[in-house]
């Protein structure tokens, strides 16, 4: 274990949540991504609510649920829409990691299973290819999760829980309703940066619910 990831995994345990940042940050351009990606999981399974929130910004930030998605996916909405939903899945089940494969192995499962939802919903969306129209998906997991930010008042109430960052972002989107441009300009963020932060807040928001023993 590099010491990058020693210092991680000492700083979590401790639930020192500045220096953890920091070293997650630091190892955005090493080599040990999946050393810390372990790390942060084998914790998250044990019940740290940093760690859960660190992978989920890890997995987000170093584009590996992305990855895993493209293996399956190439429609860039569906890819976007798939990696929130395999985000969000990570953050519900990560208890059930064992650490017996590494992380990225796990992911991969979680993302192709993902696909494949979403490749049935479009079947059953369209089932005859109706004059080749795009037919619209229906909600998969991170929808779900939206609609019950917006629907249920006991998961909002749970948003006072999440970092701020992530907060503002899913109250302007799954809240409010505002499009992803408008929760940008509201908050001084560019595009993408809001869209990161609102799929991580719901994830978080998931993993909220699942340790409470309520599915999202």
């Amino acid at each position: 274990m590099g010491r990058a990831v020693a210092t991680l995994k000492a700083a979590v345990a401790s639930d020192n949540t500045s220096l953890a940042r920091r070293q997650l940050g630091e190892l955005v351009d090493e080599a040990d991504h999946d050393g810390a990606l372990d790390v942060l999981a084998q914790l998250a399974a044990e019940g740290s609510p940093l760690a859960v929130e660190l992978l989920i910004e890890a997995l987000d930030r170093f584009g590996t649920a992305r990855h895993a998605v493209r293996r399956f996916l190439v429609d860039e909405t569906a890819v976007d829409d798939v990696t929130q939903d395999t985000l969000v899945t990570v953050a519900q089940s990560v208890g059930t990691f064992r650490g017996e494969a590494k992380l990225t192995t796990w992911l991969h499962q979680i993302a192709r299973n993902r696909a494949v939802d979403h490749l049935r919903r479009v079947r059953a969306a369209d089932p005859l290819g109706d004059g080749g129209r795009e037919p619209a998906p229906a909600p998969g997991t991170a929808a779900r999760m939206s609609s019950l930010v917006a629907s249920r008042e006991a998961v909002r109430q749970l948003l006072d829980e999440l970092p701020e960052r992530y907060r503002d972002a899913v109250t302007l989107r799954d809240v409010e309703g505002l499009p992803y441009a408008e929760v940008a300009i509201r908050l001084g963020r560019n595009l993408n940066t809001a869209k990161s932060h609102v799929a991580r807040g719901r994830a978080l928001l998931a993993a909220l619910l699942a340790s409470r023993g309520e599915d999202a």
